[in-house]
C-alpha cells in the first residue's frame, strides 16, 4: 500500500467515481489509476467500489471505511508537509479564497492591502461565487478558506468562526415613494417589484420566508450575487433593492433606508476544513478579518468536537457590525 495508491484513491471518490476524471486531475494517465486501484484492492483481499461492467456505481460497505481512512491519512500528510513549509518557507506559498462579490467588493480590499504589504510573497487567489458555488469548491479542497453568510448547511466538512455581522438595507432612487416613510414596513416594500441577492439564505433568514410570515408576496424582478450588479439595476427602475450594509457606498446615487427592525442580522463567518494545521500566514489573514480570531480562540474552535461547541466559545464576544 502506497501514499500514491491512496491519493487515486481519493481522487475517484471525490470526481465521483470517474477514473477518467480523477486521473485528469491528477495529470496521470486513466490507465495508470485503474492499475494502483486494482493492485491496493488485490492487497486488500475485497474490493473497494461496487461496479457494473468497468463502470465503478458506489463504495462498498468496506470500502466506505477504507475511503475515510485514506483521506484522513492524506490530510495529515498534508498537514505535515504545512509544518514543515513553515518552518523552511516562512512567509511564502499560497492562499485561496472562496467568497462573494459583496464581500470580496465591500470587505476584502484593505484586508487583503494588508496582507500584502505583510506577505508580499504570498500568492493570493480570490474565487467569487454564491454559497453553493463556495460549497462546491470547499468540497472539492480548491479554497483554503471559505468567507460566506448563513447556509450553514452547504459547509459540513468546515470549521466555521464567526467574524461580523450585518443588516440588509433597502436602496431606491431620490424621489422614490419609500421615502415618503417616516419607518418602512413590510407591506411598503412589498408594493413594488425586489431587486436582491440570489437566494443563497434558508429558513427564517431567506427574504421569501421573511415576507410570507408576514402574509405578504414577494414580487422579485431580478436576482444577482452583486451588490453593484443590483444597485445598478436599482437606478434603471426595475424596483427596490434590498443588499448588505456594507454594500452602500456614502457616494451612491442611491438613498439607503434603514431596516434593521424588519430583517434580522446576518453572521459572517470565515471557514477551513475541520483538522488542518493552518499556516501561519492563513492564520494572520484571518485575524486581519476579524481581530478577535486569536490564535487561542481558533486552536479551541478546531478541537471543538462540533459547531453548538464553537458556538459556546462565541457566546461572550461581541463581534462588530458592518
Amino acid at each position: 500500500m502506497t501514499l500514491t495508491q491512496l491519493r487515486y484513491l481519493a481522487a475517484i471518490v471525490q470526481n465521483n467515481l470517474n477514473i477518467t476524471a480523477a486521473a485528469n486531475k491528477l495529470h496521470t494517465s486513466q490507465p495508470g489509476v485503474s492499475k494502483q486501484l486494482k493492485l491496493l484492492e488485490d492487497e486488500l483481499g475485497f474490493p473497494i467500489f461496487e461496479r457494473e461492467g468497468r463502470n465503478l456505481i458506489a463504495v462498498s460497505s468496506a470500502g466506505s471505511e477504507v475511503v475515510s481512512r485514506a483521506v484522513h491519512i492524506l490530510e495529515e500528510v498534508s498537514n505535515i508537509r504545512r509544518i514543515s513549509q513553515d518552518v523552511k518557507e516562512q512567509g511564502k506559498g499560497s492562499l485561496s479564497i472562496g467568497t462573494t462579490a459583496t464581500q470580496a467588493r465591500y470587505v476584502l480590499p484593505k484586508i487583503v492591502q494588508a496582507f500584502r504589504a505583510k506577505y508580499p510573497e504570498v500568492e493570493l487567489h480570490v474565487h467569487l461565487g454564491s454559497s453553493e458555488q463556495i460549497s462546491d469548491l470547499a468540497r472539492q479542497d480548491r479554497v483554503d478558506l471559505a468567507i460566506a453568510t448563513g447556509s450553514s448547511e452547504l459547509f459540513p466538512g468546515l470549521a466555521l468562526l464567526p467574524c461580523f455581522q450585518w443588516h440588509r438595507r433597502v436602496v431606491v432612487p431620490n424621489g422614490h415613494p419609500l421615502l415618503l416613510n417616516k419607518r418602512v414596513a413590510l407591506a411598503d416594500i412589498a408594493r413594488f417589484p425586489i431587486v436582491t441577492y440570489t437566494f443563497s439564505f434558508h429558513g427564517a433568514s431567506s427574504l421569501p420566508a421573511i415576507f410570507e410570515s408576514a402574509g405578504l408576496s414577494l414580487n422579485v424582478a431580478l436576482t444577482a450575487t452583486d451588490a453593484d450588479v443590483i444597485k445598478t439595476y436599482v437606478r434603471l427602475g426595475l424596483g427596490v433593492g434590498i443588499i448588505a450594509s456594507m454594500a452602500v457606498d456614502e457616494d451612491d446615487d442611491l438613498v439607503a433606508i434603514d431596516a434593521d427592525h424588519l430583517f434580522a442580522a446576518h453572521t459572517t463567518w470565515v471557514g477551513f476544513p475541520r483538522g488542518r494545521v493552518l499556516r501561519r500566514y492563513v492564520r494572520d489573514f484571518m485575524k486581519l478579518v476579524a481581530p478577535h480570531l486569536d490564535r487561542r480562540l481558533v486552536d479551541d474552535s478546531i478541537r471543538a468536537a462540533n459547531r453548538e461547541a464553537v458556538a459556546e466559545l462565541f457566546s461572550g464576544i461581541s463581534l462588530p457590525v458592518y
